[in-house]
């Protein structure tokens, strides 16, 4: 009897303590998206960022400004570590804006909205205008052979698929022929590509983004353009009832050497586990279009945030905990790339890494890249979100900038915000700050920061 009354005791004792520990928990969680909500740093910064430095394109003089402010903010933070990662990385520039028109006929023309893709090469001084072949895919490419395409645009325009609720899987079906739809193209003689922009909304803002043209010799490489989906529709439209209509188009972009940059690091460092890091990010470079503010000022606040809230609350991690402004995510990965090497080369032991590049929208949970054994545990904190109705935790990357972090053995998580409305903004003129809404940015660096706090007080 005398035992039973222990073990009851001992199992009592042990039942309260993780009552206490969850009841614990929970109050500072509740703390961080208070403070987020009202005395959080994230909007203002992206204000700064947004508008009064504006689009990053890697190697540009924007880009260096941001640096600039990065390393100042974070060290105005007061972190016991801030420091620039050198990087070389690719200069591209756009040059004057682009223009493009549809002729019907000799002196009938519609103008329509294009853009340069990232890394193309210019049009002849005077532009280029041929006759018009659409596809919808390399297979159709193929099928038409060289006779049909020498010495005519081609234009791809598969759209993202409507019916796909993941977003991003939709746009990772259509984007291949903006990567290497000008490399195809070229094989058949095409004197230039257009393609339609990777957006799920029918509006007249083409969407740019990265493209290659793999081996292809300099002297053979053709100017590749996207055009907005309003006009990507108008154009299709009017090739079936004029398939020799002719388009015009112009652009004077141009690749120049890699130039130097940097990744901005700040880290608070770990009381009990200082060599192991927890590590949170986001791409500090954007596209020239807009001013980058959901692709990825947002992750980028967000990811500062975490440590700013870390210690505006006076919570001293266990682990040490690292924020990482990449560069060169969009055209090059160069960043990214580089502090993996780094880290490599440094013996530094990356225990965590999540990252924020989806938008600034309402966040709905996370993917992980994790075994199944630590996927588990995380799964248990679910719990913890379900007060804020963030939901989802599933299997999935983290992200282009922490991706090559994996062959470290890090386990990876990427910060998921509801996606509907993402690609209305991405890569185009109209990723502006005025498309942020304030409340959902900060609730998104709130629920950042109580997945690291998890990981730091729990483990993996």
């Amino acid at each position: 009897m005398k035992n039973l009354l222990i073990y009851f005791t001992f199992f009592s004792l042990i039942v309260f303590s993780q009552e206490k520990t969850t009841i614990n928990i929970e109050k500072k969680i509740e703390l961080f998206y208070n403070h987020s909500l009202t005395q959080g740093k994230s909007y203002d910064w992206l204000a700064h960022l947004s508008n009064q430095i504006g689009g990053r394109l890697s190697g540009s003089l924007n880009a260096e400004r941001a640096v600039n402010w990065g390393k100042e903010e974070l060290e105005a933070l007061g972190l016991d570590k801030v420091w620039l990662e050198p990087v070389m990385v690719p200069k591209w520039v756009r040059g004057n804006f682009e223009y493009a028109s549809i002729e019907t006929t000799p002196g009938t023309i519609i103008n329509v909205p294009i853009c340069a893709l990232g890394g193309s090469v210019a049009t002849p001084a005077n532009g280029i205008k041929a006759e018009v072949v659409e596809v919808d895919s390399f297979e159709s490419l193929k099928n038409l052979g060289r006779e049909n395409i020498e010495g005519k645009i081609v234009f791809y325009n598969r759209p993202m698929n409507p019916k796909l609720i993941n977003t991003f899987l939709a746009y990772s079906q259509a984007v291949n022929q903006r990567h290497t739809g000008a490399q195809e193209a070229i094989k058949y003689g095409a004197l230039a590509v257009i393609v339609r922009s990777m957006n799920l909304k029918n509006d007249d803002y083409p969407h740019t983004g990265s493209m290659s043209y793999g081996k292809t010799k300099l002297s053979k490489r053709i100017p590749a353009a996207a055009i907005s989906t309003n006009g990507a529709n108008l154009l299709s439209s009017m090739l079936k009832l004029n398939p020799k209509l002719r388009f015009f188009i112009k652009q004077n972009c141009k690749n120049y050497p890699d130039v130097l940059s940097y990744n901005v690091i700040g880290q608070i460092n770990g009381a009990e586990f200082p060599d192991k890091i927890i590590l949170v990010g986001g791409h500090l470079d954007s596209w020239d279009l807009g001013d980058g503010a959901h692709d990825d000022g947002a992750g980028i606040v967000q990811s500062m945030e975490v440590l700013n809230q870390f210690i505006s609350l006076g919570i001293k991690p266990r682990h040490t905990i690292r924020v990482v402004l990449f560069m060169n995510e969009e055209n090059g990965l160069k960043g990214a790339r580089k502090y993996a090497d780094n880290a490599i080369k440094n013996n530094e032991h990356h225990y965590f890494a999540l990252e924020s590049d989806a938008g600034g929208f309402t966040p709905r949970g996370f993917t992980f890249d994790a075994p199944d054994s630590i996927y588990s545990k995380i799964l248990s904190w679910k719990k913890y979100f379900k007060p804020y109705m963030i939901n989802y935790f599933g299997k999935g990357g983290g992200g282009a900038d922490v991706g090559p972090l994996k062959k470290t053995g890090t386990v990876l998580a990427g910060l998921r915000p509801d996606a509907q409305r993402y690609f209305d903004y991405h890569h185009a003129a109209s990723d502006t700050f005025e498309a942020i809404n304030k409340r959902e940015l900060e609730i998104g660096a709130a629920t950042m920061t109580s997945l690291i706090y998890l990981v730091d007080v729990f483990g993996l």
